[in-house]
């Protein structure tokens, strides 16, 4: 075969390939690359939609919160729900445009891109409201958003990070342009109505004290309000209790190590070597009953010296996982001794322990954790809580007296294992319907 058809025979069968080739297609279409912008969209969208697909609980914040700043911040404790609350606000204002976005600023995508470039080119895409997960694993978060609040004044953002954010010492403060906002756990009024359908309306502390009778007398009859409560106690607070009860106490664990190894690794002056004494620590405090600190011992127990050891207590009750009581009147400077230190909430002392806690440090965790999220507490001379400077509160089992109160003003026993209230007496549980 002479050169002229040589070169024939193979532009003819390449003709014949191009022409397959298109055939082929034409019957198979071939999937479009997406740009990043979809990629992003659709990843939230699929996030958006699980979150309208659950039940539709809504946390207490959520009525709570102003939606209408357009700067907003959300900081709480790991597992306490923040993602959930972001992602039902997005769901709620949707209208089927490309107007919300859900990014979770952990995703392995930002360890390569721009927060502040990514928001612009969703911004130039329709997105009016961009909802931040994690803020706290993005090294520049503070300096970036404040410079797309500067570059869009139309653009909304809601974020949400870790309680142990001290939002006023980032190096670009946004104390004074977002609005901020504490998530705690579940309520046990929370708890009743996520896992039993109890619905009981939040209640004041003043009608607590003025009206118990007259509450509980309107509760449905066949309630029967200690049939949960020791079931909230061990397993109530973090809403990741309904995935599997089985795994409960094991992904609480991974919690706390990984607040105590990573997140507090993060914040200044924090020593990564002594992860494992605060840890023991918080065992410590777990096993003990309610606990009034000497400084100067536990710093030697540790080998932390007691001014670092004052300033871990105090990112450890940021992080949610201990509470400090001070004296009344007293400072509450973060190199201030407390009083008294407690486990955060009973869940936590039942994980950590490993076994059956001290009942007075349940009652007391239990009671600080549900006045805290609306009242000021500390600590006073007689009985164990002063409240707005107001009321004082001795907690006890049903056989409590008044002992501790005599000479108090305002003084009520909050008895354990107590169904209903009685004259100056209200039962454990109904703390739990403040919020």
């Amino acid at each position: 075969m002479n050169s002229f058809w040589l070169i024939l025979y193979f532009r003819m069968n390449k003709i014949s390939l191009i022409l397959f080739i298109r055939k082929y297609n034409s019957f198979y279409p071939q999937p479009q690359v997406h740009t990043i912008m979809e990629h992003l969209y659709e990843q939230s969208d699929a996030q958006i939609r699980l979150a309208a697909a659950a039940r539709p609980f809504r946390r207490y914040l959520f009525g709570q919160i102003h939606w209408q700043s357009r700067l907003i911040g959300i900081l709480g404790a790991r597992g306490t729900g923040k993602t959930t609350l972001l992602l039902q606000y997005l769901n709620e204002t949707s209208d089927g445009a490309p107007a919300g976005v859900y990014l979770s600023l952990d995703d392995l995508y930002f360890s390569a891109h721009n927060l502040s470039e990514t928001v612009s080119e969703l911004y130039k895409s329709g997105a009016r409201r961009i909802a931040l997960d994690e803020v706290h694993k993005y090294p520049r978060w503070s300096q970036e958003l404040k410079m797309l609040c500067d570059r869009y004044p139309e653009l909304q953002i809601v974020f949400s990070g870790s309680s142990i954010i001290d939002i006023s010492r980032q190096q670009h403060d946004l104390s004074r342009r977002a609005v901020m906002y504490q998530l705690h756990g579940l309520s046990y009024r929370e708890y009743l109505e996520l896992r039993h359908n109890i619905v009981i309306e939040p209640q004041t502390l003043t009608d607590l004290l003025s009206r118990g009778k007259e509450i509980t007398a309107g509760l449905d009859p066949s309630f029967r309000p200690l049939q949960h409560f020791g079931h909230y106690l061990q397993f109530g607070f973090y809403p990741f209790f309904l995935e599997e009860e089985a795994t409960y106490m094991i992904r609480l664990n991974q919690v706390v190590r990984t607040i105590v190894e990573y997140d507090m690794a993060e914040m200044e002056g924090f020593d990564v070597r002594n992860s494992r004494k605060i840890l023991q620590l918080l065992s410590l405090l777990s096993t003990s009953v309610p606990f009034r600190p000497n400084i100067s011992k536990l710093s030697e127990k540790t080998s932390i010296s007691r001014t670092t050891l004052l300033s871990y207590l105090h990112l450890l009750e940021q992080a949610q996982l201990i509470s400090m009581m001070h004296a009344a009147g007293k400072s509450t400077s973060m190199l201030q001794k407390p009083e008294k230190i407690l486990i955060s909430n009973p869940n936590l002392m039942y994980m950590l322990s490993r076994g059956e806690p001290d009942a007075g440090s349940v009652r007391e965790s239990f009671a600080l954790q549900q006045l805290r999220v609306k009242h000021q507490v500390s600590y006073p001379a007689k009985g164990d809580f002063l409240v707005d400077d107001t009321f004082t509160l001795e907690t006890g089992g049903p056989g409590k007296g008044r002992q501790q109160l005599q000479g108090t003003e305002n003084g009520f026993v909050v008895s354990d294992r107590l169904e209903y209230p009685t004259a100056n007496r209200i039962p454990l549980w109904m703390l739990g319907l403040l919020y």
